[in-house]
């Protein structure tokens, strides 16, 4: 049996080896991603004696194989504290509320060194205390604002920050300009077909009165529109809101 037989599992797949080395991009999803592979490891002794984990300073799929495979960076051995660590993080971010995720941050985490920063990313994501938007929601509200109106520009991950991929910024970008009240104006607003817009350059994206408003921050978008959506596991609505205060870097819970 191969192993790119269909017929092998993931955890097969890792029995098959003598040692594991488990490589880390940087980015706050990809630390996500760790924490979740851990924690799915964690009672498979079998596999989890082999795992040592490697800390990449930079996005490894952005290089070819061979140029990967020269790079000389140092391995650690997964102990249990990894483990712990990871589930704990895991069961934080997959909980009811953000509190669990913020209360890890006043925690020992440097047996994974780039969690915490993980974590506050993901926070800033969290409507924000005074415009109800999330960190990227704000960064694409930037680039319309900066006179970027081609969606292909205003959606392109290399200019938002590292919490959203370009499929991330495309889906938030459509939702801005989807609800009852938009701060965004995607060209046409007749349009239905998302390939047909996104296919034609003479179509602009706009900042509405609300958007301008948000832009300054004198707005609340919640005020004006509904909102139901999932960070982590935690369901935002307009009843219960959790927010992000980005000077002070502290949760805010929803109003009673």
């Amino acid at each position: 049996m191969g192993f790119g037989s269909p017929d092998i599992g993931f955890l097969q797949l890792c029995e098959k080896f003598d040692s594991i080395e488990v490589w880390s991009d940087p980015r706050p999803n990809d630390q996500l991603v760790l924490v979740w592979l851990l924690d799915l490891l964690r009672p498979y002794k079998e596999i989890t004696t082999k795992l040592s984990l490697v800390h990449a300073d930079d996005i490894i799929a952005n290089y070819a194989p061979e140029s990967v495979a020269k790079w000389k960076l140092p391995a650690f051995k997964v102990t249990e504290n990894h483990f712990v660590t990871a589930s704990r993080a895991w069961r934080a971010y997959r909980a009811e509320t953000p509190e669990s995720c913020f209360d890890l941050l006043m925690t020992d985490l440097m047996i994974l060194p780039r969690l915490r920063s993980a974590l506050i990313a993901v926070l800033e994501e969290l409507p924000d205390s005074v415009t109800g938007l999330g960190a990227t929601e704000m960064d694409l509200l930037f680039y319309v604002n900066e006179g970027h109106t081609d969606p292909r520009i205003v959606e392109d991950g290399r200019f938002l920050r590292d919490v959203f991929d370009e499929n991330d910024a495309f889906d938030a970008l459509l939702e801005l300009g989807g609800y009852s009240t938009p701060p965004l104006l995607l060209g046409d607003p007749a349009f239905n077909n998302d390939d047909r817009y996104f296919g034609r350059s003479e179509w602009k994206v706009t900042l509405t009165e609300l958007g301008r408003s948000l832009f300054a921050r004198e707005d609340d978008m919640w005020r004006h529109n509904p909102i139901k959506r999932w960070w982590g596991g935690t369901e935002l609505t307009n009843e219960r809101l959790w927010r992000w205060d980005r000077e002070t870097r502290l949760l805010i819970a929803p109003r009673p």
